[in-house]
Formats: C-alpha cells, sequence, structure tokens
C-alpha cells in the first residue's frame, strides 16, 4: 500500500498537470470499488475546474471550484495514468506499485481534460472516490485521524502522553492512523531502525529520549523518501517516467539476513510478523 512519501509524489505530479485545468467529461467503467462511486459522480465533476492537488495522510485531495472536494484513496494497487489525445503505447503511470504502461482491463475511471485524460487503474478495487461537499465536512471526514507525522502537532509531548497505559506494541502505533497518519509499513520499520528501538517494545515502556527520537526520525526518513521521489517496490514511476529511488536506502525493510549497517554493529537483520505485517529489525541495536 502506498504511504505518505509515494501519495505526496503522486500529488505533486497530479498538481503540476492538471491545477487550474477543466474537467470536461468523467467516464465511470466499473463503480464497484471499495466504496461504490456515486451515480451522480461524473455530471457532480463534470465542468469544474480543478484549483489545486492537496493531500492529508494517504488521501489525494482535488480542491474544486465550486469549493467541494473529490478524495482519492489509491488503496493497495490503484494507479493513476495520464494519457495525452491521440497518443498511444507511452509511459502514462503517475504512481506505483504496477506497470508503468497503462494496463487497459482494470480501468475503473477516466477523468477527461482538454488535452488528455487521467484515468484510475486498480485491480484489487480497494480504492475508492468520495465527494466532500464543503470544506466543514472536509474537516469531518479526518476528525478520527492522528496528525501527520511532518505536522508540528506530532512531537514528543504527544506522543509521550499517547502512550502512557497503552501496552501495544510500537510498530503497530506507527501504522495506526488514529495515532500518526501517514506512516505504513516500509516506513515504520526504517523510523524504528533509525531510533534503535525494537519494534515489539510496549509503547508504555518508552521515555522521553524515545519520544523524542520517533518525532526526528520520522520526519528524517518520510523527507527523505519524498526527495528520492518514494520507494520504488514494483516499477513506480512518476510523472517524469523516473524511478523513486527510496528503497536504494533502505536500511532494514527487504533486507532479511543481511547485516546491519550501522558502523560498529555486529547484527543481523531479521524479520517478524506482527498483526500479519513483516516487520523488518537489527537483533542487535534495536532495544
Amino acid at each position: 500500500m502506498p504511504e505518505l512519501p509515494e501519495v505526496e509524489v503522486v500529488r505533486r505530479s497530479l498538481d503540476e498537470k492538471i491545477k487550474q485545468k477543466k474537467i470536461k467529461k468523467v467516464i465511470i467503467r466499473n463503480r464497484n470499488l471499495r466504496l461504490k462511486i456515486p451515480y451522480n459522480f461524473s455530471n457532480f465533476l463534470k465542468n469544474l475546474k480543478v484549483i489545486k492537488i492537496e493531500r492529508f495522510s494517504k488521501y489525494i485531495i482535488f480542491n474544486l471550484s465550486n469549493n467541494s472536494y473529490c478524495l482519492l484513496h489509491l488503496g493497495m494497487s490503484g494507479t493513476l495514468h495520464l494519457v495525452p489525445r491521440n497518443k498511444k503505447n507511452l509511459i502514462t503511470n503517475l504512481s506505483f506499485y504496477n506497470s508503468p504502461f497503462q494496463p487497459i482491463k482494470h480501468n475503473h475511471v477516466e477523468i477527461i481534460f482538454d488535452n488528455f485524460k487521467i484515468i484510475y487503474n486498480d485491480p484489487r478495487r480497494f480504492g475508492f472516490f468520495e465527494i466532500i461537499n464543503d470544506k466543514k465536512k472536509l474537516i469531518k471526514k479526518f476528525k478520527n485521524f492522528g496528525p501527520e507525522a511532518l505536522d508540528k502537532k506530532f512531537n514528543k509531548e504527544y506522543i509521550y502522553h499517547y502512550f502512557k497505559n497503552k501496552k501495544k506494541n510500537i510498530k503497530n502505533f506507527l501504522i495506526d492512523q488514529k495515532f500518526v497518519s501517514g506512516i505504513g509499513n516500509i516506513y515504520a520499520s526504517e523510523i524504528l531502525f533509525e531510533c534503535k528501538i525494537n519494534p515489539i517494545k510496549k509503547a508504555n515502556l518508552l521515555n522521553k529520549d524515545n519520544c523524542d527520537k520517533i518525532v526526528i526520525f520520522s520526519k528524517k526518513v518520510l523527507l527523505d523518501a519524498i526527495r528520492k521521489g518514494g520507494s520504488s517496490i514494483k516499477n513506480f514511476k512518476n510523472i517524469a517516467g523516473t524511478e523513486g529511488n527510496f528503497q536504494k536506502n533502505f536500511n532494514v525493510y527487504f533486507r532479511e539476513g543481511l547485516n546491519c549497517k550501522k558502523s560498529k554493529c555486529h547484527g543481523t537483520i531479521k524479520k517478524k510478523i506482527i498483526s500479519n505485517r513483516s516487520t523488518f529489525f537489527c537483533n542487535i541495536c534495536q532495544k
């Protein structure tokens, strides 16, 4: 599933291409996504201008000219493809975890502009679109989400007080969107490695120094991943046709059995299944 850095890369790609562009037409080929696409979806979007593209957590937010919003969540396998008019066989992928070419079979939604269209493709159909009518409803939509890891509200005081009397392990908290928004399985493993914290350590055992490290390295790892274009697991390419490069900097993820990269550490990267998710960590330096 895409995490905050990958969704941010897609947001920037979309904003570059469709900001201030008018939607001419919307074609729905399959309404049966995780949330069924409303029957008025096409007519609602038609002739609206996309003012800008924003993001919260793993959601892409289309700000529309009638002061409403269209939310898109890419789910497990959703990708966006930009297809210029009258051109074929181009690398079209704005997203990741899929072919960089347009795989027609699972095209579910087409948003058509003057000289190109954006196609939403999703083999597993866990993604969804949602119309939000005004700012108040948008705020309400995210009221139960924790602060983004890049937000100043995500600080050591917030973490320390949140963890009091909490016995769940820290790895599960980092991927819990009610605690912090945007972090998923890959980056939780990388953040905990940088913090030298064992992923199965109970949250209520973390001291303020541990909490401070979680704040510092959450921001560092996510910002570094954004700068490097996200993590390419399966042919991720951004709008320029460039692969994400952060996977080249993985310290633990997908490195089971390899040596720890920290200097003077003789540990080995181990893999453990926590809540049905693969978690990677160093068996020596992560206490």
